[in-house]
């Protein structure tokens, strides 16, 4: 955090200081939770769906927070006012403090941001991402999915003095979104991953979607960068939308046919681990083969991604392919694989889902079920929750999942929850039925059921929308007899 004063943070926001704030106070820290602050700190006291920050101000206070951003004027037990400054919308106040700390530090240190959207890959790229950034210096990235218009501002009050690069993972549940946070941030590198059937229910369609994500690359100037991926047609399109030059990537890239320079992928394959292998091409020619710590050939695109949005950034294609190559993920709950010592196999990448992962995930795991160089194939379990904001499209999409489970040939499917029932239903009538698929309501019914049947030499995909809640089934089943020196092997989707 760059230093600044109730008195600064009061005219940036064009707010209003309470009688009890204190003038030339320096805040060292944001935070947006009570339970987060630190001496020094500032608490953003946000209304929230189902709580007030209002109502926490004293417990910010208590933990060492000197100041509030609020929204009106509070007092403690004793009636004293609390040491606030007073804004109309404390989300768009803390936003504009952002703004600012962006504009300072590229000034100052000429600190580059990039920025990453998508419908799905957008925490396993910026991970990914920020791992070969910090080869080359300080690197500001977004702890978990913090991807919206209080998590980019809180991965930007971490930004220091110091830091060269900031990398901004933006999401979005409708048009202007990633706009207001593009303007917030001001990216020079702006990277498009896919557009996809997520969050159909809030967009309304795969065009807003797109309309939307593209927002990102109408945010850069023209010299700035566009991380394009050319194996998905409309994001390629988006070309269109920037004042800044294209790069593309995807897997056999010249083979696209584009004019634009490229960072590609051949030869991909998918060894017995499950970890993709591929020979990384860069524009000019140079060529490093990668294998992966990631498991699913659908990984190759956020490798992809990550490697040319470093490429843009001016790194060294051999330092890319080094520091790609064995790199597993940074985040929880996405393809996490964990070693239980009795034989069986956890992956839980039950943090997100939409049809597109859904698929990806499913098709990661018929390949670890194949047989190995002993001729050893292993059972797999498939144990499916819903996909939330499909809106009218959920029964059609997970009436799909479950015929895609029976034709990938998965051992067993365990569906949970009503939400997702269409998948157990299309199941049996593709022609799984008896001991082959399952159907229970809930997570407790689903781990009563797994106790019971798991047998050593399993391999268990947990995946689900996260409001579906299988993450925590996962680690509770990934505990059972796994010995504390479980190996885990973390990937995001």
């Amino acid at each position: 955090m760059i230093d600044l004063n109730t008195a600064e943070i009061s005219a940036i926001t064009g707010g209003r200081p309470t009688s009890t704030a204190p003038g030339d106070q320096t805040i060292l820290g944001v935070a947006t939770d009570s339970r987060e602050c630190a001496p020094g700190w500032l608490f953003v006291a946000k209304p929230g769906e189902s709580s007030d920050g209002h109502h926490f101000i004293d417990t910010a206070l208590a933990a060492g927070a000197v100041l509030a951003l609020a929204e009106r004027e509070t007092t403690d037990a004793n009636g004293l006012v609390h040491p606030a400054i007073i804004v109309k919308d404390a989300v768009i106040a803390m936003g504009r403090i952002a703004a600012h700390v962006v504009s300072v530090l590229k000034e100052r240190n000429s600190m580059r941001v990039i920025g990453i959207t998508g419908s799905a890959g957008k925490t396993t790229t910026k991970d990914l991402l920020a791992t070969i950034l910090a080869t080359d210096g300080e690197t500001v990235a977004p702890v978990g999915s913090y991807n919206g218009e209080v998590g980019v501002p809180l991965t930007v009050f971490r930004a220091t003095e110091s830091t060269k690069y900031l990398v901004v993972e933006m999401g979005a549940t409708g048009i202007g979104h990633i706009e207001y946070l593009g303007a917030m941030v001001r990216p020079e590198i702006g990277v498009v991953l896919c557009v996809g059937s997520a969050h159909a229910g809030e967009f309304g369609s795969p065009e807003n979607t797109a309309r939307a994500k593209g927002e990102l690359v109408e945010a850069l100037d023209a010299s700035g960068v566009a991380i394009l991926n050319q194996d998905d047609g409309i994001v390629a399109a988006m070309a269109a939308r920037s004042a800044a030059p294209v790069l593309g990537f995807g897997v056999d890239y010249s083979q696209h046919g584009g004019t634009a320079p490229g960072i590609s992928a051949s030869s991909v394959f998918v060894n017995a681990q499950g970890h993709p292998e591929f020979d990384l091409s860069f524009p000019g020619g140079e060529m490093h083969h990668v294998r992966a710590g990631l498991i699913g050939h659908h990984h190759v695109s956020n490798l992809l991604a990550a490697a040319a949005a470093a490429f843009a950034a001016g790194i060294a294609p051999s330092v890319i392919a080094q520091a790609l190559i064995d790199l597993g993920p940074g985040s929880r709950w996405r393809m996490e694989r964990t070693e239980r010592t009795d034989g069986v196999t956890i992956i839980n990448d039950a943090y997100n889902a939409n049809p597109q992962s859904m698929r990806a995930a499913l098709r990661a795991l018929a390949e670890l079920g194949l047989p190995n160089a002993d001729g050893v194939a292993r059972r797999t379990w498939a144990v499916l929750g819903e996909m939330l904001e499909l809106g009218s499209e959920s029964i059609f999409e997970h009436d799909l999942l479950g015929r895609a489970a029976v034709r990938l040939n998965i051992k067993k499917l365990l569906v949970v929850g009503r939400g997702a029932k269409p998948a157990y239903n299309s199941a049996v009538l593709e022609g799984s039925w008896g001991d082959e698929a399952y159907y229970v309501e809930n997570d407790v019914q689903a781990e009563a059921m797994l106790r019971e049947h798991l047998e050593p030499g399993d391999i268990v995909l947990f995946k689900s929308s996260n409001g579906a809640g299988l993450r925590f089934l996962g680690d509770r089943i990934a505990s059972q007899n796994s010995g504390s020196n479980a190996a885990k092997e973390e990937s995001t989707q």
